[in-house]
């Protein structure tokens, strides 16, 4: 039985984390929650019969053998070191932090402890990516050679919590939206070594007074996050990816796209299709696989808790969490200077 501790207790613990480990009572011990809003703690403890509540999360330590990080992005760090220092297994919210930095103090920290680090891009347990993974190892797409992505929103920027806060969060709809989709092409490409990187980030329309959002009201004066993001990487083996993302483009309707081209054939995640040349003609295979978050959410537990148990491997690494943060803080850099950045 595994101990657990949630530090954070905002939507993403209420949405997904908490009521995924409370379908597993014979793994997982929801025994203590940490927040800086110490009624909402206490109210979360109590709606779920949960033993501790603390204010310190150094003390939550004491009680539990891992954690659930649920925080803005400027805190992941720091708690996550401490957590693994203090022989804790961390599950992080994406991105794993703000800078790449930050997240190899993480890796070392969890290498030198022993002790489990995931990042949650619970893209990767969906039914498409499961699948679409199988068929990348088996070859069906041979060596790949350009790869779209595309995660774009119609006038949806989050217009609660602290999604448009750099200071809390250090970007806006590619490290909250985008970095998914990254961290998803990334790992059906089997982790590419990138080396160039160009990209460019926009909040024009963000900052415009009166506009039409979706996603609840946000002030125009004080947004300092991007809301549009464009970018090319180039990876050692001559591979290229195209990525778009966005929290509030003005576009017919929200549109999530991932597909690949290889030399041997060719993918769409959604919907999920096959495209080869065979038997003399163009084939096109259709699979049913629905991207139901809320299934992936309740595998990523599993086997986050099944890894801190000793019966499984990790899906979702932290040196690959690591790259997609590389990439992201890249993509930053570039768009700041005006050229492309190169990566060692």
């Amino acid at each position: 039985m595994l101990k657990m501790g949630i530090i954070g207790v905002g939507g993403i613990a209420q949405g997904r984390h908490i009521p995924a480990y409370l379908l597993m009572p014979e793994k997982v011990e929801l025994t203590a929650v940490q927040d800086v809003n110490i009624e909402r703690a206490k109210e979360i403890a109590e709606k779920h019969n949960i033993a501790s509540v603390f204010e310190d999360y150094t003390a939550l330590f004491n009680v539990v053998d891992a954690v659930t990080i649920c925080t803005p992005n400027k805190f992941h760090a720091d708690i996550a070191v401490a957590a693994l220092e203090a022989g804790v297994h961390v599950l992080c919210e994406k991105p794993m932090a703000m800078t790449a930095e930050e997240c190899q103090r993480m890796l070392d920290a969890s290498r030198k402890s022993g002790k489990k680090l995931a990042i949650a891009y619970h893209y990767r347990f969906t039914e498409p990516a499961q699948v679409a993974k199988k068929a990348v190892r088996n070859q069906e797409v041979g060596d790949p050679l350009v790869t779209r992505v595309e995660a774009m929103r119609r006038r949806k920027v989050p217009g609660w919590g602290v999604f448009t806060n750099k200071e809390l969060q250090g970007g806006g709809s590619l490290i909250d939206y985008g970095c998914h989709m990254l961290d998803l092409a990334l790992w059906l490409l089997d982790g590419p070594k990138p080396v160039e990187v160009s990209g460019r980030t926009y909040n024009r329309l963000s900052k415009t007074p009166n506009q039409i959002n979706d996603w609840g009201v946000f002030d125009t004066e004080t947004f300092d996050v991007d809301d549009h993001v464009s970018a090319y990487i180039t990876f050692e083996d001559g591979a290229s990816l195209f990525l778009e993302c966005s929290w509030s483009a003005n576009i017919k309707e929200d549109t999530r796209h991932l597909s690949i081209s290889g030399v041997d054939g060719g993918l769409n995640l959604y919907p999920l299709e096959f495209y080869q040349p065979k038997h003399g003609t163009f084939m096109t295979t259709t699979t049913k696989a629905d991207h139901n978050e809320n299934e992936a959410g309740i595998a990523q537990a599993h086997n986050f808790v099944d890894s801190c148990l000793g019966n499984a491997e990790l899906v979702v690494k932290p040196e690959e969490a690591l790259e997609v943060s590389r990439i992201i803080e890249a993509i930053y850099k570039s768009s700041e200077t005006g050229i492309s950045v190169r990566l060692s």
